[in-house]
């Protein structure tokens, strides 16, 4: 894979005139069409692979950007582009209070598909056990800090850890604390579509959305079928994405989806 620069001139820029994502937002959505992907999913389930439609959308995400685009597996540090070595899934989750929650899988892009369903099934285990890692552990902490006294320490925070770089591992808070993406499955609590924040807490560039799965009527070999179609979305941050990133993206997401067998083998670097 040829390696380009990060930092290029239109980067530098869009770093110093846009501040963190407050103005810099870009929101795009697309259908996709997963008939054939939920009937693969179906005979892996069968088959005692216990996986739905947010497995597979997190390892296509994490392989995506790390051998796709990998210009989007990168943050803001002093004005510069940083560059991850790895991608770490944020994946949202209910916990047993039924409040939303995230466990991380690190380093997902080198994993199976198998792999990354123990992984994550794991991980929500120990959430919903109340085990939580210690960033999400630190939403209890600001809770219990008076108010204004809270949004006076959560400035401080994002001081040191977004705009300076620095780690503060006591408090499990550092640039890669959430991660390289974060994604949701609204559809499961009966959303067909929408448009998340990035977190200002977060180093995070893209958060995505998987929506609900409807029926549709679908244009195929100029006859018209019904297909099940599932909205996708995602709000990017425009200091490091672009139009030219997001095509790449949303192209390799089709082509995956269109053949899940890969996803079944490791990366060949």
């Amino acid at each position: 894979m040829k390696k380009t620069s990060l930092n290029t001139e239109w980067r530098k820029v869009a770093a110093t005139i846009y501040s963190k994502p407050v103005d810099s937002k870009i929101y795009g959505s697309v259908e996709i069409d997963v008939t054939d992907l939920e009937a693969w999913v179906s005979r892996k389930r069968k088959e005692g692979l216990k996986i739905t439609l947010t497995h597979i959308f997190v390892l296509i995400l994490a392989r995506a950007l790390k051998y796709e685009v990998p210009e989007l597996n990168t943050y803001i540090r002093r004005g510069n582009v940083v560059e991850r070595e790895h991608v770490d899934a944020m994946v949202s989750v209910l916990n047993e209070q039924k409040e939303m929650s995230s466990v991380k899988v690190r380093s997902a892009e080198n994993l199976t598909l198998t792999e990354l369903a123990d992984r994550i099934n794991e991980e929500i285990k120990d959430s919903r056990a109340g085990r939580e890692n210690k960033t999400m552990r630190l939403k209890g902490f600001l809770a219990k800090i008076p108010w204004p006294f809270r949004v006076w320490i959560f400035k401080f925070i994002r001081m040191f850890t977004i705009n300076w770089g620095i780690s503060i591992p006591g408090l499990g808070l550092s640039a890669e604390s959430f991660g390289s993406f974060v994604i949701s499955n609204i559809g499961s609590i009966g959303l067909d579509m929408g448009y998340p924040a990035l977190f200002p807490t977060s180093n995070v560039a893209i958060v995505f959305v998987m929506g609900g799965v409807s029926k549709k009527p679908v244009v195929i070999d100029d006859q018209v079928v019904i297909r099940r179609i599932m909205s996708f979305g995602a709000t990017l941050d425009h200091r490091v994405v672009d139009a030219n990133h997001g095509g790449k993206l949303f192209r390799f997401i089709k082509h995956i989806v269109n053949n899940p067998d890969l996803l079944d083998e490791k990366p060949v670097v």
